[in-house]
C-alpha cells in the first residue's frame, strides 16, 4: 500500500474575542496579539487598522470591513491514502494560515478574499530554528546579513515543501478553497531592492532583488514564486509568494484584503520597516535598526518569538519527525519519484 497521510482542517474566527487554542503556534502574528492584559484592545486596534487600510486602498470612506478566519491544518500520520482519520486519531498541528473575506457594508455581501496571507508551520520552525543552526560548523555562527550566510543542508525544506503541496492537493483543502494560497511576508533585511516596471493600480510599485534568498528557496520547495510590491501609501514593499499569476488570478478587492491585513501585522511587528517615516526609494535595503518610525502602541517581543520558534521546532520533532521519521522518509521518496 502506498504510504500517505491525511489532513484535517478547522477554522477559527479572528476577532476581538479570539483566544489561541492549545494547538496554535504561539509565535504566530495573530496569536501573539491575543496575549496579556491588553489582548482585547490589541485585537480591536489591529482589526480597525486592517479595515481602515482596506478602505484607503479601495478609495472608500467606510464601505468595507475585512473579516479573518484562522485556518489550522492538522496531519494524521496513522491514516493511509483514501482513509478518513479515526475518531480518536488526534492530528498533529502542521500549518496555520488566514482566510480573508470582505464585508461590503453597502450591499451586505461578503466577498471572497485570498487564503494564505500569514503562514506559520511547525516543520518550518524545526528547519530554521533547530535543524539549520545544528548544521553549522562549530566555528561558524551562521549569522546572515553581513557574512556569507548559513551552511544549508542539501535537502533543506524538501519534506516541508512536499507536505505543503500534498495538503493543497488534498480533498479537504479543495473542498474549502478554490485557489492556492498567497503568502505575504516582510522583505528581507539582508537584500537590496530596486524599483522596476510600471506600478500596478492596487499592488503599487514593484521591486526586484538580485538572486534568491534562503526564504525564497524554501518557499520554492513549496511550489511558490515571489514578487515584491509597495502599495500606495506604504513605507516598504511586501513579499508575495504565490502559484500561478498574482495579478490575473485575484480581484483588486481580494488583493486589497491581503495588503491591508499583512501590512497591518508588519507595522506592528516590524515598525522600523513598515511604519518608517521615510518610505522606500528607488533603491532600498530594509533596516531593523531604523530609529525614525512611528509606534503603533501595540507591544511585540521579537526576542521571545525567536526563543519560542526553537521550542516549537523541538515540539514537532518529538510529535512527528522522530516517531514517524522512517515513514516520512519513505513517503518523501515516493513523492519525489512521482
Amino acid at each position: 500500500m502506498t504510504t500517505d497521510f491525511t489532513f484535517s482542517l478547522r477554522t477559527t474566527r479572528f476577532d476581538e474575542d479570539y483566544v489561541p487554542d492549545s494547538g496554535s503556534r504561539i509565535t504566530t502574528n495573530f496569536a501573539n496579539l491575543a496575549r496579556g492584559d491588553d489582548r482585547r484592545e490589541n485585537l480591536r486596534r489591529a482589526l480597525t487598522m486592517i479595515s481602515a487600510r482596506a478602505n484607503e486602498l479601495a478609495g472608500t470612506e467606510d464601505r468595507y470591513a475585512v473579516e479573518l478566519d484562522i485556518v489550522s491544518a492538522e496531519l494524521h500520520p496513522s491514516a493511509d491514502e483514501g482513509e478518513e482519520p479515526a475518531a480518536d486519531d488526534a492530528g498533529i498541528p502542521l500549518i496555520e494560515m488566514l482566510d480573508v473575506q470582505i464585508l461590503d457594508r453597502a450591499t451586505g455581501a461578503r466577498l471572497p478574499g485570498i487564503t494564505g496571507n500569514n503562514f506559520s508551520s511547525y516543520v518550518r520552525d524545526h528547519d530554521f530554528s533547530v535543524r539549520l543552526p545544528a548544521h553549522q560548523p562549530a566555528t561558524d555562527s551562521g549569522a546572515g546579513a553581513s557574512g556569507p550566510g548559513p551552511v544549508v543542508p542539501e535537502d533543506f525544506g524538501a519534506l516541508h515543501g512536499r507536505l505543503f503541496r500534498r495538503f493543497l492537493a488534498s480533498d479537504v483543502y479543495r473542498e474549502h478553497f478554490a485557489r492556492p494560497p498567497v503568502v505575504c511576508i516582510s522583505v528581507s533585511t539582508s537584500r537590496v531592492y530596486r524599483r522596476i516596471g510600471a506600478p500596478h493600480p492596487v499592488l503599487g510599485v514593484e521591486y526586484a532583488t538580485d538572486g534568491s534568498s534562503l526564504t525564497d528557496r524554501y518557499f520554492g520547495e513549496m511550489g511558490l514564486q515571489v514578487r515584491c510590491f509597495m502599495p500606495r501609501g506604504a513605507a516598504a514593499p511586501l513579499a508575495f509568494y504565490f502559484e500561478g499569476d498574482l495579478l490575473a488570478d485575484h480581484t483588486d478587492l481580494a488583493l486589497i484584503g491581503t495588503i491591508a491585513t499583512m501590512e497591518t501585522f508588519q507595522r506592528i511587528y516590524r515598525p522600523e520597516i513598515y511604519s518608517a517615516r521615510e518610505p522606500a526609494g528607488e533603491v532600498y535595503r530594509p533596516r531593523l535598526d531604523n530609529p525614525d518610525h512611528a509606534d503603533t502602541g501595540i507591544e511585540y517581543d521579537r526576542e521571545e518569538r525567536s526563543r519560542l520558534g526553537a521550542a516549537q521546532g523541538r515540539y514537532i520533532e518529538e510529535r512527528l519527525l522522530v516517531p514517524h521519521g522512517e515513514r516520512l522518509e519513505q513517503w518523501l521518496a515516493e513523492e519525489v519519484a512521482r
